[in-house]
């Protein structure tokens, strides 16, 4: 695993791992499916993606790895599902060892990201494009993931870590 390759919830030690910046994806990680966003190397704008059904780990990763190479990605945000209260429960848990196994995996530096209101917010701005419930219902978690992304480079290129 290369030296860069990290997993933290902190925004300066991802910037500091990624000191060139780099197009970024981020992952809305669901029991039944992983929304997927990119942003541009200036981590400006992010972008929903696709949204993958979850299998296992090494078939998840593999359709990653491909979207890593053929959009030249350079790091990882991950949605991390905290409770209202701020604390972690198991699907925090759960998705905190997923980071671990696609850092090690792809060797790519993780940023797990505050997740809540990030669906909801998803929603509401696809309501407010007037998109009908059915695609909604098939495009929330890439938006969710979007949101995510969005969150993580505003504040990484922004410097307010």
């Amino acid at each position: 695993m290369g030296s860069d390759a990290i997993v933290t919830d902190n925004a300066l030690d991802y910037g500091d791992a990624l000191p060139d910046g780099g197009a970024l994806l981020g992952l809305d990680l669901g029991t039944k499916t992983i929304g997927v966003a990119t942003c541009d190397a200036g981590w400006r704008f992010a972008t929903a993606g696709k949204t993958i059904p979850r299998s296992k780990f090494t078939k998840d990763c593999g359709k990653l790895r491909e979207i890593v190479t053929e959009r030249s990605i350079k790091g990882l945000v991950l949605g991390l599902p905290r409770n209202m209260d701020g604390s972690e429960g198991p699907r925090a848990q759960a998705s905190r060892a997923y980071a671990r196994n696609l850092t090690q995996a792809l060797e790519l530096p993780v940023l797990l990201w505050d997740e809540r209101w990030s669906t909801s917010s998803a929603e509401s701005a696809m309501i407010g494009q007037d998109m009908s419930r059915a695609k909604r219902a098939e495009k929330i978690d890439s938006h969710a993931a979007a949101v995510i992304l969005q969150g993580a480079i505003d504040t990484l290129a922004g410097g307010g870590f």
